[in-house]
């Protein structure tokens, strides 16, 4: 069964070490590799560029980010970059592995639209808003006044809009998700967040949340996150499964997709540390939903999404 997620953050550890390899690496130094790619059957993974905060608000992060995907990502033998639904199709079509950029976090872009779309020119076909706090766009979910969009956040969604560029509302606070789901005239997704009423966490998703989402014909990737999935010392497959039956009760089960964050953690899950390891969810999911199902919940309903949503061209 072939496998999409939608965020990863192993550009982020090929930006701060240099002695990192996308290929051939050292067994234990990422999560996500070409390898485990292959080994997965993965047939799209989305690259999030997230700059820590320590390296954050400058341009030239996210550039050498860009530069680290070219040259040691689609160097690879099976990678294809996905920009557009033709480049998906063929992608699948060849059977290769599809490569997918996404922002996290808009803070080097300084507030400047011509920022913006420039990173369009570059690939970028998602845009997180913010990371965990506020910046000059938004507030994020771990900023404790809960604010909303700035008024240049509010640009950034319309010219995202008319870039083609998917909204991601996974770090926004509560009330900035809202202020998106008003002004956004395409829908939305959340790469990495989980249900709220399973895991009360801030980054979790209300169920409003949800239904609007929902409503917008977006999509949710689930996360392997453990904070995200259960309070419990040990969390396991099962533990996610509650958010993944929640979210279908809400009337999602067309809605939901993977985003495991694997290289963003520094602890797991369960039997599920690496996309090597995605057959344990697959086989969990098979013992409680059908095949056809199942699929759509691995990858048919992110690439629908996707289909629906990337530019043709």
């Amino acid at each position: 069964m072939k496998v999409v997620d939608f965020h990863c953050d192993v550009l982020c550890k090929l930006l701060i070490d240099e002695n990192l390899y996308f290929q051939g690496n050292k067994p234990g130094k990422l999560d996500v590799t070409y390898e485990r790619l292959k080994a997965a059957g993965t047939i799209l993974q989305t690259f999030a560029i997230y700059i820590p905060q320590s390296m954050n608000g400058r341009l030239e992060p996210i550039l050498e980010s860009v530069d680290r995907f070219h040259q040691m990502v689609l160097s690879c033998e099976d990678m294809v970059w996905v920009r557009t639904t033709h480049d998906l199709d063929s992608c699948i079509k060849d059977g290769k592995i599809g490569a997918l950029l996404s922002l996290e976090g808009v803070d080097g872009l300084q507030g400047q639209m011509s920022l913006l779309r420039i990173m369009h020119q570059l690939g970028i076909r998602a845009a997180g808003m913010t990371w965990n706090h506020a910046n000059w766009a938004a507030d994020g979910a771990m900023e404790q006044r809960g604010g909303g969009l700035t008024a240049k956040g509010k640009l950034l969604v319309e010219e995202c809009n008319n870039l083609d560029i998917l909204i991601d509302v996974s770090h926004l606070s509560e009330r900035a998700f809202w202020d998106v789901a008003e002004l956004s005239k395409r829908p939305i997704l959340a790469s990495h967040s989980n249900a709220r009423a399973i895991c009360d966490h801030p980054r979790n998703l209300r169920d409003a949340q949800i239904e609007k989402i929902i409503e917008m014909q977006g999509v949710v990737g689930v996360t392997f996150v453990p904070w995200f999935v259960s309070s419990a010392e040990v969390v396991v497959i099962d533990d996610l499964l509650r958010h993944i039956e929640h979210i279908c009760e809400l009337g999602g089960a067309s809605h939901i997709m993977l985003g495991s964050d694997f290289d963003g953690i520094d602890s797991y899950m369960k039997q599920l540390t690496h996309p090597g390891e995605l057959i344990n969810l697959q086989e969990a999911l098979l013992k409680r939903y059908s095949e056809q199902q199942t699929e759509q919940f691995m990858s048919g309903n992110a690439l629908r999404f996707l289909r629906e949503n990337l530019p043709f061209n």
